[in-house]
C-alpha cells in the first residue's frame, strides 16, 4: 500500500525531480522491460504510467521487450517443452512460430495497449518492420569444448540495426515498442536475446541512458551488497572472480557493450519496485545498479 504525501512533501519530490527532467530533456532513453515488472498486473499498470511520464516531460523512451513466460506458456499448450542451451532458448522452426506469435502479437501488442490506455502514444515494431533489425544465424561456442560450435536453431546475432524507423516515431511523438526478432538475409526469422537487442539499440541511437530492468535489486556483491555507480572496469573485475555469474552475465555483457560504446549511463534496476523506472531517473537515490561509461 503506497504511503500518504502531505502536499509540501509531493511538492519536494516534484521539486527533486526537475534537474533531472531538464539534465534529460529531448534525450532517448531505452529500457529492456522484462521479469516481474511484465507479469504483476500492478506493477505493468505502474510501467506504463512511468513510460507516458517520461514522454510527456520531453524525454524519448524506447520500449525493448521480452516475453520468456508467455513462451513457456504457449509452448506447454501445444504441447512443447522449452529447451535452453547455456541460458539460451533452443528455437527450432516450430518454435519460432510460437516465439513470433508471442512476442510479436499477445506480449507486444499488450504492452501499447497499456501505454496508450495512460495517454501515450505507442506503436509496436518487430525487426521485420521496414528490415530495421537485420540479422544472422548464431552459432554458440560450447563453453564446455571451446572451437565446438553448437546450433541451436533460428537464433539469432544482430548482423545492424537501421535506427531511422525509431528516430522517426520518436520525433513525432511516439512511443516505439519493440519485439526482439531480427530478419535474415534471405528473409529468416530469427529469435534474438531481449537484452542484447536493447543494447545495440542504445548503442545505434546513442542513447542518453540504457535501463535494464530485472527481478534482482541490481549488482550484488560477494556479500549480497548493492553495488552502484561502478565502472566498465570493476565489472571485469567481478565477472572474473565469479562475483557476477549465470543470469546476470548477458545483462551485464549487453550493458559493459553499451557504456564502452557511447550510452552515457546504464542502469540494471529492480522491476518489483513499484514506479521503479521513473525511481532510478528522476530521483537522487534510485533503486539499482549504475554503470558510468568511464
Amino acid at each position: 500500500m503506497t504511503a500518504k504525501l502531505f502536499p509540501a512533501d509531493k511538492a519536494g519530490v516534484l521539486a527533486e525531480a526537475l534537474p533531472y527532467i531538464k539534465r534529460f530533456h529531448g534525450k532517448t532513453i531505452v529500457v529492456k522491460y522484462g521479469g516481474n515488472a511484465m507479469t504483476d498486473d500492478h506493477l505493468k499498470q505502474c510501467f506504463a504510467r512511468d513510460v507516458v511520464l517520461l514522454k510527456l516531460v520531453g524525454m524519448n523512451p524506447v520500449v525493448v521487450h521480452g516475453g520468456g513466460p508467455q513462451i513457456e506458456n504457449l509452448l506447454a499448450k501445444v504441447g512443447k517443452k522449452g529447451e535452453f542451451v547455456q541460458g539460451m532458448r533452443v528455437t527450432d522452426a516450430e518454435t519460432m512460430e510460437v516465439v513470433e506469435m508471442v512476442l510479436g502479437g499477445q506480449v507486444n501488442k499488450e504492452i501499447v495497449n497499456l501505454i496508450n490506455q495512460h495517454g501515450g502514444k505507442a506503436v509496436g515494431l518487430t525487426g521485420k518492420d521496414g528490415n530495421f533489425i537485420r540479422a544472422k544465424k548464431l552459432m554458440m561456442e560450447n563453453k564446455d569444448n571451446p572451437g565446438d560450435l553448437i546450433d541451436i536453431g533460428q537464433v539469432g546475432d544482430i548482423v545492424s540495426i537501421d535506427p531511422s524507423l525509431i528516430a522517426l516515431l520518436d520525433t513525432g511523438a511516439f512511443i516505439p515498442v519493440i519485439a526482439p526478432i531480427g530478419v535474415g538475409s534471405e528473409g529468416e526469422t530469427y529469435n534474438i536475446n531481449a537484452d542484447v537487442v536493447a543494447g545495440k539499440i542504445s548503442e545505434v541511437l546513442k542513447a542518453e541512458k540504457l535501463v535494464l530492468l530485472t527481478n534482482t535489486p541490481g549488482v550484488l556483491d560477494k556479500a549480497g551488497n548493492l553495488l552502484t555507480g561502478i565502472t566498465p572496469k570493476q565489472i571485469d573485475d567481478m565477472v572474473a572472480d565469479g562475483t557476477l555469474s549465470g543470469g546476470m552475465l548477458p545483462k551485464i555483457g549487453s550493458a559493459l557493450d553499451a557504456a564502452r560504446s557511447g550510452v552515457r549511463s546504464v542502469h540494471i534496476i529492480d522491476g518489483r519496485v513499484e514506479h521503479a523506472l521513473l525511481l532510478e531517473i528522476l530521483t537522487d537515490e534510485g533503486v539499482g545498479t549504475l554503470i558510468k561509461s568511464k
